[in-house]
């Protein structure tokens, strides 16, 4: 791990072929020679670990590592260790970045000096043709605040950034729960929102692709279930003395 980089893109694949090519090219083109896109495959099985391994072999800031095979969060917990980046951004394998999303979001950064960065993004088909939602954030109805993300998930991965410093207090993420960026925007609220309060952006910086092989969905799990998450996460942020 170098500790000398700008930017460290942190992106977990698994069977991505149909996509993950246009993500990354869409990626590497906003990054500099001082950022890196690590990208952890948690044992892919299509053609997913040969695209990845032709951009590392031609492009010096990709660099592809082996998963733990113990699912996304595990995987995430594994490749957020090995990010030296003074800023960390996640990325998902399907979606696409609009140009300038780099240079703003590292803008707000410096404006705000916030801990944690979220944009909004555009909601897209498959096909990356159609336009579902033009808001996520109009969609979810998104905003910061501890309590109201615990009832309701504001936080969305793919339009995320840190700073480095915090990893520390997010990891390791429990891996009993579902929502990786849940726990980052909600550790990140509790822990230091006093201070570096987590910004939420209005430009749309993502095509955030829909479709039948998403990791995580739009929809609402059953009443009983989504309470007896939200227990169990609950208990997992007092385990941190963050409650």
């Amino acid at each position: 791990m170098s500790l000398h980089k700008r930017i460290s893109v942190c992106l977990c694949s698994y069977n991505g072929e149909k996509y993950i090519t246009e993500q990354i090219r869409s990626i590497l083109k906003q990054l500099t020679a001082d950022d890196e896109l690590i990208i952890s495959d948690d044992g892919s099985t299509d053609s997913t670990p040969t695209i990845i391994s032709e951009f590392e072999k031609n492009d010096e800031r990709v660099r592809v590592v082996p998963g733990p095979g113990k699912g996304i969060i595990s995987n995430i917990n594994s490749v957020l260790k090995l990010a030296g980046g003074r800023f960390i951004f996640l990325a998902d394998q399907d979606d696409q970045w609009e140009d300038g999303k780099v240079e703003k979001v590292l803008g707000e950064f410096l404006r705000s000096d916030a801990s944690l960065v979220v944009h909004d993004a555009v909601l897209v088909d498959s096909d990356n043709k159609k336009v579902l939602a033009p808001s996520f954030f109009a969609l979810k109805k998104c905003r910061p605040g501890f309590a109201r993300n615990i009832i309701k998930n504001s936080y969305i991965g793919c339009c995320m950034a840190f700073r480095r410093e915090f990893l520390k207090v997010i990891l390791p993420i429990p891996t009993d729960i579902k929502m990786h960026d849940q726990w980052i925007g909600l550790v990140l609220e509790k822990k230091h929102g006093q201070f570096l309060k987590p910004v939420f952006m209005k430009d749309k910086l993502v095509r955030y692709r829909r479709h039948e092989g998403n990791q995580t969905g739009l929809s609402h799990d059953p009443v009983l279930k989504m309470i007896r998450y939200r227990v169990r996460l609950l208990k997992r942020l007092a385990q941190r003395k963050l409650i």
